[in-house]
């Protein structure tokens, strides 16, 4: 799923960055010691795992897998690193035992749950929602495998014994998820369906009504069109043709907390993001950050695998 769900990120946290703050690190990484506010600008794979603040302070984390060990299904596949939309969370399997595990940047490690480990690398990948407070893993099935409430410190299988669900998005405020399957359902954090519908549209986000989900319209890698759908009473909207700049598409999409459409899309120096009007397709940049020289790198509210994340 290239559609991540916690754009949120970049119209919140993200604007309080500074302009560049690839350019602003010091010559070298500071290792973490003691637990203070601090808000992640991206994380970037060098030797070792890095989280970039805002402030322009370069963390290292290197208990951080970046690959797959040798006894793994696919053994040197790189390891996931992710970072809640919020830029406050950030998420990784570590190097002593395998298990996947939450923290913030200067913070103690939370196992998130001890059914997933760096055996599955490629095999099973993590979304995490804006907050930090639910990890969902998708598999190679296909379908999704644990759900993961960090608040509740409970991990829970796949909800109707059913597995072949996919993850259309998070609320924005994380109380609620959003599954495709044989109908689009809405469940709370506890598994418990909320809202039902039988559509052929594919949502790929949830607004924080819980009621309104955006479809992209069009060719997958091409997207430049949107419409919005109500899962309520299954009335779909006016496809709109987003008006990014020639040659962009869109990467990612979701709602804010404050409902607006937000949108992502690669562009020629890094990722840029945008409010879009659901009405006209008319968009109001927000941020563009230039991508780092580095081998890989992460932006807040990033799925596994975004197609800014490896170095051509």
């Amino acid at each position: 799923m290239g559609f991540h769900t916690s754009l949120a990120a970049l119209t919140l946290a993200g604007l309080t960055a500074a302009a560049q703050p690839a350019t602003a690190q010091p010559a070298t990484a500071q290792p973490a010691t003691a637990e203070a506010p601090a808000t992640i600008a991206y994380a970037q794979r060098t030797q070792t795992w890095e989280v970039v603040l805002t402030s322009g302070q370069v963390v290292e984390v290197p208990e951080a897998l970046t690959v797959a060990p040798k006894d793994a299904v696919n053994e040197g596949a790189h390891a996931p690193f992710l970072i809640s939309g919020d830029g406050r969370h950030i998420f990784y399997y570590r190097k002593k035992d395998g298990l996947f595990v939450e923290r913030t940047v200067h913070g103690k490690e939370r196992v998130v749950a001890k059914g997933i480990t760096a055996y599955a690398i490629g095999e099973e990948w993590p979304f995490v929602s804006y907050d930090g407070s639910y990890v969902v893993m998708g598999t190679a099935g296909p379908g999704l495998g644990v759900f993961a409430d960090l608040r509740t410190r409970e991990a829970m299988g796949p909800p109707e014994k059913t597995d072949s669900w996919s993850l259309s998005g998070f609320s924005p405020d994380s109380k609620r998820l959003l599954l495709g399957g044989e109908q689009m359902v809405v469940f709370d954090r506890a598994l418990r369906p909320r809202l039902r519908l039988k559509t052929r549209l594919e949502p790929s986000a949830l607004a924080g009504d819980s009621t309104t989900s955006a479809v992209l319209v069009g060719t997958p890698d091409k997207y430049r069109k949107v419409r919005l759908l109500n899962l309520r009473t299954g009335r779909a909207g006016t496809v709109v043709k987003v008006k990014l700049p020639r040659g962009q598409y869109i990467d990612d999409i979701d709602f804010d907390r404050s409902d607006r459409l937000i949108v992502r899309s690669r562009s020629a120096k890094g990722v840029a993001t945008y409010q879009v009007s659901p009405r006209t397709g008319a968009v109001k940049p927000l941020k563009e950050i230039e991508r780092p020289d580095a081998a890989a790198w992460v932006l807040p509210g990033d799925d596994c695998y975004e197609p800014w994340t490896e170095r051509k």
